[in-house]
Protein backbone atom coordinates (compact mmCIF):
# COMPACT_ATOMS: atom_id res chain seq x y z
CA UNK A 1 0.00 0.00 0.00
CA UNK A 2 1.16 3.39 -0.62
CA UNK A 3 2.82 4.86 2.61
CA UNK A 4 2.47 8.46 2.54
CA UNK A 5 3.64 9.08 -1.09
CA UNK A 6 1.60 11.34 -2.82
CA UNK A 7 -1.10 9.48 -5.71
CA UNK A 8 -0.46 10.26 -9.10
CA UNK A 9 -3.27 12.27 -10.90
CA UNK A 10 -1.31 13.37 -13.86
CA UNK A 11 -3.01 12.85 -16.68
CA UNK A 12 -2.19 9.71 -19.20
CA UNK A 13 -1.20 9.99 -22.85
CA UNK A 14 -3.48 9.45 -25.35
CA UNK A 15 -3.52 7.22 -28.97
CA UNK A 16 -3.54 8.35 -32.05
CA UNK A 17 -6.62 6.33 -31.73
CA UNK A 18 -8.04 8.42 -28.87
CA UNK A 19 -7.61 5.10 -26.51
CA UNK A 20 -6.15 4.85 -23.30
CA UNK A 21 -2.63 3.13 -23.03
CA UNK A 22 -2.24 2.34 -19.10
CA UNK A 23 -1.07 -0.08 -16.77
CA UNK A 24 -2.63 -0.68 -12.97
CA UNK A 25 -0.79 0.94 -10.51
CA UNK A 26 0.66 -1.12 -7.29
CA UNK A 27 -1.76 1.51 -5.85
CA UNK A 28 -4.76 -0.28 -7.39
CA UNK A 29 -3.17 -3.75 -7.02
CA UNK A 30 -3.78 -2.90 -3.21
CA UNK A 31 -6.84 -1.99 -3.11
CA UNK A 32 -8.24 -5.05 -4.99
CA UNK A 33 -5.89 -7.46 -2.46
CA UNK A 34 -7.50 -5.23 0.39
CA UNK A 35 -11.08 -5.95 -0.86
CA UNK A 36 -10.94 -9.28 -2.41
CA UNK A 37 -8.67 -10.89 0.20
CA UNK A 38 -6.77 -14.11 -0.84
CA UNK A 39 -8.22 -17.60 -0.35
CA UNK A 40 -6.61 -20.52 -1.30
CA UNK A 41 -9.00 -22.92 -1.35
CA UNK A 42 -12.43 -22.62 -3.72
CA UNK A 43 -15.27 -21.13 -2.04
CA UNK A 44 -18.81 -19.94 -3.24
CA UNK A 45 -19.07 -15.53 -3.15
CA UNK A 46 -22.10 -13.75 -2.28
CA UNK A 47 -23.20 -14.37 -5.49
CA UNK A 48 -23.28 -17.68 -5.58
CA UNK A 49 -19.73 -18.08 -7.82
CA UNK A 50 -17.20 -20.76 -7.01
CA UNK A 51 -14.10 -18.48 -6.38
CA UNK A 52 -10.02 -18.59 -5.35
CA UNK A 53 -7.34 -16.38 -4.93
CA UNK A 54 -7.87 -12.59 -5.04
CA UNK A 55 -11.28 -13.45 -6.58
CA UNK A 56 -10.67 -15.57 -9.55
CA UNK A 57 -13.84 -17.11 -11.04
CA UNK A 58 -12.65 -18.66 -14.38
CA UNK A 59 -12.95 -22.82 -14.11
CA UNK A 60 -13.16 -22.62 -10.91
CA UNK A 61 -14.57 -25.62 -8.94
CA UNK A 62 -15.58 -26.89 -5.61
CA UNK A 63 -12.19 -28.32 -4.04
CA UNK A 64 -9.67 -25.84 -6.28
CA UNK A 65 -6.53 -25.56 -4.16
CA UNK A 66 -3.94 -22.50 -5.21
CA UNK A 67 -0.57 -21.88 -3.74
CA UNK A 68 -0.10 -18.15 -2.72
CA UNK A 69 2.51 -17.59 -6.18
CA UNK A 70 -0.66 -18.67 -8.31
CA UNK A 71 -2.78 -16.35 -7.00
CA UNK A 72 -0.67 -13.38 -7.25
CA UNK A 73 0.58 -14.53 -10.62
CA UNK A 74 -2.93 -15.02 -11.53
CA UNK A 75 -4.35 -11.66 -9.91
CA UNK A 76 -1.41 -9.49 -12.41
CA UNK A 77 -2.56 -12.00 -15.15
CA UNK A 78 -6.16 -11.29 -15.21
CA UNK A 79 -4.83 -7.16 -15.27
CA UNK A 80 -2.25 -7.67 -17.92
CA UNK A 81 -4.56 -9.62 -20.07
CA UNK A 82 -7.92 -8.56 -19.64
CA UNK A 83 -8.89 -5.46 -17.12
CA UNK A 84 -6.56 -3.09 -18.51
CA UNK A 85 -7.76 -3.98 -21.64
CA UNK A 86 -11.14 -3.30 -20.75
CA UNK A 87 -10.80 -0.15 -18.84
CA UNK A 88 -8.28 1.06 -22.32
CA UNK A 89 -10.81 0.02 -24.85
CA UNK A 90 -13.67 2.04 -23.26
CA UNK A 91 -12.97 4.97 -21.72
CA UNK A 92 -12.28 7.36 -24.55
CA UNK A 93 -11.65 10.29 -22.51
CA UNK A 94 -8.06 11.13 -20.39
CA UNK A 95 -7.70 9.70 -16.80
CA UNK A 96 -5.45 10.27 -14.49
CA UNK A 97 -3.88 6.98 -12.77
CA UNK A 98 -6.04 7.18 -9.69
CA UNK A 99 -8.64 6.77 -12.33
CA UNK A 100 -7.28 4.30 -14.08
CA UNK A 101 -7.36 2.29 -10.70
CA UNK A 102 -10.06 2.92 -9.65
CA UNK A 103 -11.91 1.54 -12.96
CA UNK A 104 -9.67 -1.54 -12.84
CA UNK A 105 -10.93 -2.16 -9.50
CA UNK A 106 -13.97 -1.80 -10.73
CA UNK A 107 -13.84 -3.75 -13.53
CA UNK A 108 -12.24 -6.83 -11.89
CA UNK A 109 -14.88 -6.61 -9.43
CA UNK A 110 -17.74 -6.78 -12.11
CA UNK A 111 -16.50 -7.89 -14.95
CA UNK A 112 -15.16 -5.68 -18.39
CA UNK A 113 -18.73 -6.46 -19.85
CA UNK A 114 -20.14 -4.18 -16.85
CA UNK A 115 -18.37 -1.83 -16.99
CA UNK A 116 -18.30 -1.67 -21.11
CA UNK A 117 -22.56 -1.44 -20.38
CA UNK A 118 -22.40 0.97 -17.56
CA UNK A 119 -23.94 4.52 -17.15
CA UNK A 120 -20.95 4.82 -15.32
CA UNK A 121 -18.87 4.81 -18.30
CA UNK A 122 -21.59 6.63 -20.45
CA UNK A 123 -21.14 9.48 -18.00
CA UNK A 124 -17.38 9.26 -17.47
CA UNK A 125 -17.01 9.69 -21.60
CA UNK A 126 -19.10 12.49 -21.36
CA UNK A 127 -16.57 14.14 -19.76
CA UNK A 128 -18.11 14.94 -16.64
CA UNK A 129 -15.77 13.55 -14.20
CA UNK A 130 -17.70 14.99 -10.65
CA UNK A 131 -20.51 12.49 -11.61
CA UNK A 132 -18.82 9.39 -12.34
CA UNK A 133 -18.27 8.88 -8.29
CA UNK A 134 -22.17 8.46 -7.59
CA UNK A 135 -22.04 6.04 -10.35
CA UNK A 136 -19.85 3.71 -8.96
CA UNK A 137 -22.06 4.11 -5.84
CA UNK A 138 -24.65 2.52 -7.25
CA UNK A 139 -23.03 -0.95 -7.87
CA UNK A 140 -22.91 -2.22 -4.15
CA UNK A 141 -25.66 -5.27 -4.23
CA UNK A 142 -25.35 -9.23 -5.25
CA UNK A 143 -28.13 -11.19 -6.00
CA UNK A 144 -29.92 -8.05 -5.38
CA UNK A 145 -29.07 -7.28 -2.02
CA UNK A 146 -27.08 -4.32 -0.54
CA UNK A 147 -23.08 -5.99 0.60
CA UNK A 148 -21.79 -3.87 3.15
CA UNK A 149 -18.33 -5.45 1.70
CA UNK A 150 -19.23 -4.02 -2.08
CA UNK A 151 -20.61 -0.40 -0.34
CA UNK A 152 -17.05 -0.23 1.20
CA UNK A 153 -15.37 -1.31 -1.95
CA UNK A 154 -17.29 1.11 -3.97
CA UNK A 155 -16.54 4.18 -1.39
CA UNK A 156 -12.85 3.12 -1.64
CA UNK A 157 -13.11 3.02 -5.29
CA UNK A 158 -14.54 6.54 -5.85
CA UNK A 159 -12.04 7.57 -2.81
CA UNK A 160 -9.19 6.57 -5.13
CA UNK A 161 -10.95 7.94 -8.24
CA UNK A 162 -10.78 11.36 -6.81
CA UNK A 163 -7.19 11.04 -5.80
CA UNK A 164 -7.94 10.13 -2.16
CA UNK A 165 -6.39 8.13 0.48
CA UNK A 166 -8.89 4.99 0.25
CA UNK A 167 -7.84 2.57 3.48
CA UNK A 168 -9.28 3.98 6.01
CA UNK A 169 -12.83 2.93 4.39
Amino acid sequence: MNTGVELKKQKSEMTELGENNMRISQEGIDLVRAFEGCELEAYQCAAGVWTIGYGYTKGVEKGDLWSKEKAEHMLWHEFENEYENAVNSCVKVPLNQCQFDALCSFAYNLGGNALKTSTLLKVLNSGDYSLVPEQFLRWNKAGGKVLVGLSRRRAAEVALFNGERWEHI
